[in-house]
């Protein structure tokens, strides 16, 4: 058996070919994810491991900020001289880091990487552990120098002797560049900028007295825990935080985590989709190839194979072709995690492929995706593979599945497809966000299944509508197609799943960010007032000192600050919640337009007040009038009272948890040193918009940081965020259809080799070759069609109910996208054609006399 196993897997490794593409590219993406996140972490480690002080010191940070506020932590330079003098100190030296600050050249561009990562101004204070070495010129003295890392020198054409416009919170100033400094290690992909450590202090922070940080080298004979109890102890250990070189590595790698994290599960994303749509693949190969071999292993039953010999043959050809394609994806993901290697360092991170890390884990998890991925697709065609009569031998070779009823199917399908309906009826019913999605991840998952299922039941009356027209646009050739393709339900069905998959996934998430673009320009409609939104790309924080200049400009008449504060709230219910909070100047009407449940503007914005979300406060027993304990940024604590509750349809959707602001008075109070995150400006009475416009970027030139918007171009800002997610549903969907793409090839030329006979007898009686192919092509675009039907049909319904997810949270404008949706059936088609080139010439190529005596 083990013999016949080999030489049947070898006889049909052209037909298994398709199918390990499948697993190759499932173990690829895993294997590549793998590879890449264990490299950059390696690397990263290493490089903070090698600079980390043994000591480092720097302020508490009691809240995370999931939206940037522009405060930058400190503590008094002056605790450098208690920390010098503490036992087992070698060396103490100030740090002074900011990573918010704007570089532009003369002629007001940026400087800064355009990927994102920050550009970070710092103090020049070398040691063994720098990681970059002054290369050319002099090292930066006084307030009017500075260095430069080459990398960005190079980018930006930068060069000694230049002069640079630094833009700080404090406020902006010339500079020039009279050095070049070079990584000797790792470039993280930011901009590095050195100044002389009073210069960064007095330019970067604003004061004299103050600084980000303090290193600490240990005496010898000291480690570094004992000398972190020492310095805890003298400084007071509850007032900062203090961190030995393993720590702070630690503690800097787990900041990068979720850039890192990001890559990885978006990679894995590609590796399930591949996995889900491969399975659909090999499933159907195997079935095909179980079918046509019926004689054959019937055959073998005569001779005396029992059912369980036949089900391990058909297993182990599986297992094989495992093998070959989780061998292959191997390779194939070291070759992707090289490429998004070297991507990165298009991006400016520069990360050696020799340094390239290959834990025992990938190759485990890579053989594992691949061998389970073929195990699993296999099992069921196995299983009808043993259950071949020997009386199979003796007859012409019946087509596994045609005629066969589908009774059961029908059952199963219909009861899961009842409870994935029910799942989301409950979805769609429920008043609980997080219910609510449960209940949408468990419908998807039971429709899904209930459509797979089921697909073959409704191959037959949907194709008869798809293909209705096919007689009388291309007469008997077009009959033959759609009777082709409804020939064998089973087969049909199966081969326009995996393209079913792909397209209901981009149809759901298609209407899921169509819904959210329209909600957001309902509420940006609804809400913004303001004749011009000047802020940054990113929402980025930035100078007090760009809005005065925009007050300062002709034609302005009002201008209204915000700001964001990341804050803790301790609730009546006895909850703790952390969140972002909103700050803004007094004329808040002027520019916005808020609903309130209780209170206005003006309760919500007094000196130690706030305002909150009615449904969140009625959620956490909270009223007007009620006095809630914050705490704020640097560990400072106080009680608002809580002024106003709002009732804006989009107040969770739109902003952060509790919807929760204050007036600037009250955070300038309790956390001052923020930056403003945008400034609302209307026009002064008598001046036209495009008059303002043109004064507003001509004000503005100087700061390339921040952009001026009318309200189109803020509705277009948001949609560009909600765009990002599309491309990544957009490339799942490429990557889905080039598996579809495989298995409508594969079942398209197994079906040509199981027709053969077929074939040559229309050939003989006046069928040419460019019929033939018409009618395989044909075939195929009705296939991919049906697929694409269900598959739209199917994301429809989950779009919908995601919107329904989404309107708990204020997003309660539901869009189809049927542009989108006809492009999708349009461009399924076309994959019907493409999918039928080889198939069709391969057949059109066949000899017509063997053809009509193949056995």
């Amino acid at each position: 058996m083990l013999k016949a196993t080999l030489r049947s897997f070898l006889a049909h490794k052209g037909r298994l070919l398709l199918s390990a593409l499948a697993v190759l590219l499932s173990v690829a993406f895993v294997a590549g994810s793998l590879i890449f996140s264990d490299t950059v972490s390696r690397t990263f480690d290493r490089l903070f491991a090698s600079t980390a002080a043994d000591v480092t010191v720097s302020p508490k940070e009691n809240l995370d900020e999931a939206l940037p506020s522009g405060y930058t932590p400190t503590l008094p330079a002056s605790l450098v001289e208690r920390a010098a003098r503490v036992q087992g100190v070698a060396d103490a030296r100030l740090d002074v880091e900011v990573d918010g600050i704007t570089v532009a050249d003369e002629d007001n561009e940026s400087v800064g990487p355009t990927t994102g990562a920050p550009t970070i101004g710092t103090n020049w204070n070398p040691t063994e552990r720098s990681p970059v070495e002054l290369t050319s010129g002099h090292a930066p003295e006084g307030p009017g120098q500075v260095l430069i890392d080459a990398d960005t020198a190079d980018n930006k054409d930068v060069r000694i002797g230049d002069t640079l416009h630094v833009i700080a919170a404090p406020g902006s100033f010339k500079v020039e560049v009279v050095g070049i400094v070079t990584f000797t290690t790792t470039n993280p992909g930011a901009a590095l900028i050195f100044f002389d450590t009073p210069t960064a202090q007095t330019k970067l922070l604003g004061d004299a007295d103050a600084a980000t940080g303090i290193s600490l080298e240990a005496a010898e004979g000291v480690s570094d825990s004992q000398l972190k109890r020492r310095v805890a102890a003298a400084l007071g250990a509850d007032e900062y935080e203090f961190r030995t070189a393993d720590e702070q590595a630690e503690s800097d790698l787990d900041q990068l985590g979720g850039f890192l994290d990001v890559i990885k599960y978006v990679m894995l994303g590609f590796a399930g989709i591949a996995v889900l749509v491969g399975v659909f693949l090999i499933v159907n190969t195997f079935s095909m190839l179980i079918a046509q071999r019926t004689r054959e292993l019937g055959l073998l039953r005569a001779l005396g194979a029992d059912r369980r010999q036949v089900r391990r043959s058909v297993l182990t050809e599986a297992l094989l072709l495992g093998l070959v394609g989780a061998t292959l994806g191997l390779a194939t993901g070291i070759g992707l995690a090289i490429g998004l290697i070297e991507l990165m360092g298009l991006l400016g991170m520069n990360i050696r492929s020799a340094d390239m890390v290959i834990g025992w884990a990938t190759p485990v998890s890579a053989y594992a995706v691949g061998l389970s991925v073929t195990f699993v697709a296999a099992y069921l065609p196995a299983r009808r593979a043993a259950t071949v009569s020997p009386m199979a031998a003796l007859s012409d070779a019946e087509i596994s599945g045609i005629g066969k009823p589908l009774r059961t199917r029908a059952v199963v399908g219909t009861v899961v497809g009842a409870l994935g309906a029910a799942a989301l009826v409950g979805c769609v019913t429920s008043s609980d966000t997080s219910t609510s999605a449960s209940l949408l991840g468990l419908g998807v998952v039971l429709t899904l299944i209930a459509t797979v299922i089921a697909g073959p039941l409704l191959v037959r009356p949907v194709i008869r509508v798809l293909g209705g027209a096919f007689p009388a646009l291309f007469g008997s050739i077009g009959r033959m197609s759609q009777r082709n393709a409804l020939r064998n339900p089973r087969r049909t069905g199966a081969t326009a799943a995996a393209l079913m998959v792909g397209l209901a996934l981009v149809g759901g998430m298609s209407v899921a960010s169509a819904s959210m673009t329209k909600s957001f320009d309902e509420q940006i409609d609804k809400t913004l007032g303001a004749d011009f939104v000047v802020q940054n790309a990113n929402f980025v924080p930035f100078p007090r000192e760009i809005t005065e200049k925009i007050r300062d400009t002709e034609g302005v008449g009002l201008v209204v600050r915000s700001q964001f504060a990341p804050i803790a709230v301790r609730l009546p219910d006895g909850d703790r919640v952390e969140t972002t909070a909103a700050a803004y100047d007094p004329q808040l009407d002027e520019v916005a337009n808020i609903t309130y449940a209780e209170g206005d503007t003006a309760a919500a914005l007094a000196e130690g007040a706030m305002a909150m979300d009615v449904d969140f406060a009625r959620d956490h027993g909270v009223k007007v009038g009620s006095t809630i304990p914050v705490e704020f940024q640097g560990g400072r604590t106080g009680e608002l009272t809580v002024g106003a509750l709002t009732d804006q349809e989009s107040a969770d959707g739109f902003a952060a948890q509790g919807g929760m602001y204050f007036g600037l008075d009250t955070l300038e109070r309790y956390a001052p040193g923020g930056q403003d995150a945008a400034v609302y400006v209307n026009a002064a009475s008598g001046v036209a918009d495009d008059d303002l416009r043109a004064g507003l970027e001509e004000t503005l030139d100087p700061y390339p940081q921040v952009q001026v918007r009318d309200l189109a171009d803020y509705k277009k800002l948001v949609r560009d965020q909600i765009a990002v997610l599309l491309y990544l549903v957009y490339a799942l969907l490429g990557l889905a259809i080039v598996i579809a793409v495989l298995g409508v090839v594969n079942t398209l030329a197994l079906s040509v080799v199981e027709r053969t006979r077929e074939i040559g007898l229309l050939r003989a009686i006046g069928l040419s070759r460019v019929q033939l192919r018409r009618m395989i092509r044909l075939e195929s675009v009705v296939i991919a069609v049906f697929g694409a039907v269900l598959g739209l049909a199917l994301g429809l319904v989950w779009g919908v109910c995601t919107q329904q997810v989404l309107a708990l949270q204020g997003m309660t404008a539901l869009a189809i996208p049927w542009g989108t949706i006809v492009a999708v059936v349009i461009g399924s088609a076309v994959v019907g054609i493409v999918a039928a080139l080889l198939p069709a010439l391969r057949a059109s190529r066949m000899n017509v006399l063997e053809a009509i005596a193949h056995e």
